[in-house]
């Protein structure tokens, strides 16, 4: 049995493997429309949602719920740009599915123990935070959207809906990134392999790919950005209408901050991220469903 459903909702007596979709979080905005794609996913699978950074509250209480709902099995499918992230990391450890917890998992339990650390129980709470969940069902992972044919296929429709004349355009992907410089070679793998179907499937003059690194020391975000700047100098020097397209699951501040580093510069940006997008939901049923059929060990 694969998690995408032959046809309408299973029997009451048929094993249900559940979806537990990651997501950062952030505006009510980026979270309904989060919650949009979980609905839709719904309607295939019994979905939950799960918002935060390797959010061990979350994460345990999206669990349950699928397990209250009947599921029998259970795929993580993370709604991040990319597999290479210590929220990643930290959320296999979380799940059970890794055997040393990563060293950012501390930040992100202090991060999600302020709760209780406003309650006077700030050691307990960080503490608990950093112990892996507990499900009375199997738990896989699967890989972030990283370079798959979706993302491609989304951020065309992005960049076709601001350009006017393709041969005449350079297309610029801005994605934010990691801090560690394995973790950066990683994404910009990823991208170029993006990068490469857009060209071939619109015949842009130019197409390249960037992170900003907005959470990396200043000087590494310094260097990014006169990175950033250079590129959009060069491909305008060369005479060509700058189009922007940020490889971001949501707009909701990201983008802002490409905006910032642009000052000065002349370039359009595409007016969304990933999402909202319906080729979503059969993105998720479809990580989900080879999770399950290859686990990860």
């Amino acid at each position: 049995m694969t998690l995408l459903a032959a046809a309408g909702p299973a029997a009451a007596d048929e094993p249900r493997p559940g979806i537990l979709l990651l997501a950062h979080g952030g505006s009510a905005k980026w979270n309904d429309s989060v919650r949009a794609l979980a609905a839709k996913v719904d309607l295939q699978q019994p979905t939950e949602v799960a918002f935060g950074m390797a959010s061990r509250p979350a994460i345990q209480s999206a669990v349950d719920r699928l397990v209250e709902r009947g599921a029998s099995a259970i795929v993580a499918v993370p709604l991040f740009v990319s597999s290479h992230s210590s929220v990643i990391s930290s959320t296999e450890y979380l799940l059970g599915l890794r055997s040393e917890a990563p060293a950012d998992l501390a930040v992100f339990a202090r991060m999600n123990g302020h709760g209780l650390a406003e309650a006077g129980h700030h050691e307990a709470g960080e503490a608990d935070n950093a112990k892996p969940i507990q499900s009375a069902v199997p738990i896989r992972i699967a890989p972030a959207l990283g370079h798959h044919t979706v993302v491609s296929d989304i951020l065309l429709t992005r960049a076709t809906a601001i350009s006017h004349d393709p041969s005449e355009e350079a297309l610029v992907l801005v994605a934010h990134g990691p801090v560690p410089e394995e973790d950066n070679r990683a994404w910009l793998a990823d991208m170029a392999v993006v990068a490469g179907r857009i060209r071939e499937n619109m015949p842009f003059a130019s197409v390249d790919w960037l992170t900003v690194r907005d959470d990396a020391p200043a000087p590494i975000r310094d260097a990014a950005t006169a990175e950033l700047r250079a590129v959009v100098q060069r491909r305008t020097a060369e005479g060509r209408r700058l189009l922007v397209v940020p490889l971001v699951i949501s707009f909701g501040g990201i983008e802002a901050g490409i905006r910032k580093r642009l000052e000065g510069l002349g370039y359009t940006m595409a007016e969304q991220g990933l999402m909202p997008d319906d080729r979503l939901a059969g993105w998720v049923l479809e990580m989900a469903a080879a999770a399950i059929v290859r686990p990860t060990q």
